[in-house]
């Protein structure tokens, strides 16, 4: 069954020149217990797009457009407080980047996990206690961190109740918004096996943001690659990982190290583009060896390489 479902999402801020095109006709579907990573270089409106799924959005917004189905419901026609309500945090929630210096400061992180619970009346304390107790074992933290403040943490732990913070209402999908970028090896891995656990004991689905397509395959069931507000390549993450066909896929898999390679990785050449005045065409052209004059002139059109793997590059035309 299809849990989310993207239609053609535009998201622009406004600034004081012209839009920043964040996010630009992005479409993906997730069905229950699947995870979805979405990677790209930093800008290329990974952490926009999840923004946009759990609607935390600043206020200034420019173009908001686009469908984003939660189940059967388009969460576009819902008002604010029915969302609230009944889709965050309860169906969706997200571990923002970053996240474990939003914990507050002043607050016993076991009340900080408590907090949400209260709001649901079919909880009382007992019911709360034992709900937290459970959450703790579940990120693997000992039931006396409850009783400490988030200074008296590694970063490490307060990821981790951050994790917990997320899980709290249990929701189907929660997003994971580069939730690891700022631990060490070790730490991390931890990380993805806790996820792990969950999308396999659980069948909690995710979105997995980041900006490493290495980490993403260890989690990920499909992958999506993202360059300037759109989606260039998606597919199951074993057609992609192994049979990349667009050139910034291609070269996103050529800058990790290989310990089994003798290669060296290779650092993309150029930069993303400013979204605020993108290039014509493919947005990748300018940073791409193999471009020609179609794409520079010409959005590329999506060209299907096999089954459900999607591809947004001229040079498939013929190959499809």
């Amino acid at each position: 069954m299809s849990l989310l479902s993207i239609n053609n999402l535009h998201l622009h801020y406004a600034t004081n020149s012209e839009p920043l095109k964040a996010v630009n006709g992005v479409s993906l579907e997730l069905q229950e217990g699947e995870a979805l990573g979405i990677v790209g270089e930093s800008g290329s409106g990974k952490t926009s797009l999840s923004l946009a799924l759990i609607r935390l959005l600043p206020k200034n917004i420019a173009r908001l457009s686009g469908e984003i189905f939660i189940g059967t419901k388009n969460s576009f026609d819902m008002e604010e407080s029915e969302f609230r309500r009944t889709i965050r945090w309860k169906i969706l929630s997200m571990v923002f980047q970053g996240s474990m210096n939003s914990l507050n400061p002043v607050i016993k992180v076991g009340r900080q996990i408590e907090e949400p619970i209260e709001l649901d009346k079919s909880f009382d304390k007992s019911a709360i206690n034992e709900r937290v107790s459970t959450l703790l074992n579940m990120v693997n933290l000992p039931q006396e961190v409850r009783n400490r403040y988030p200074h008296e943490l590694s970063g490490g732990m307060k990821q981790r109740i951050m994790i917990a913070m997320a899980l709290v209402m249990n929701p189907k999908l929660i997003i994971l918004d580069e939730p690891t970028s700022a631990l060490d090896v070790s730490i991390q891995a931890q990380m993805m096996n806790i996820f792990k656990d969950l999308k396999w004991e659980n069948g909690t689905s995710f979105i997995f943001i980041t900006h490493d397509i290495g980490l993403a395959s260890d989690l990920s069931d499909k992958i999506a690659v993202m360059y300037a507000g759109k989606i260039v390549e998606s597919g199951n993450a074993e057609d992609v990982l192994h049979n990349p066909q667009h050139p910034y896929t291609q070269k996103l898999l050529n800058s990790v190290p290989d310990l089994h390679s003798e290669t060296e990785p290779k650092f993309i050449e150029g930069e993303p583009p400013n979204m605020t005045t993108p290039p014509s065409g493919c947005s990748f052209h300018p940073r791409c060896e193999f471009a020609t004059e179609k794409c520079i002139n010409e959005d590329p059109v999506k060209f299907e390489m096999g089954k459900g793997h999607k591809v947004f590059c001229w040079l498939m035309d013929g190959k499809s």
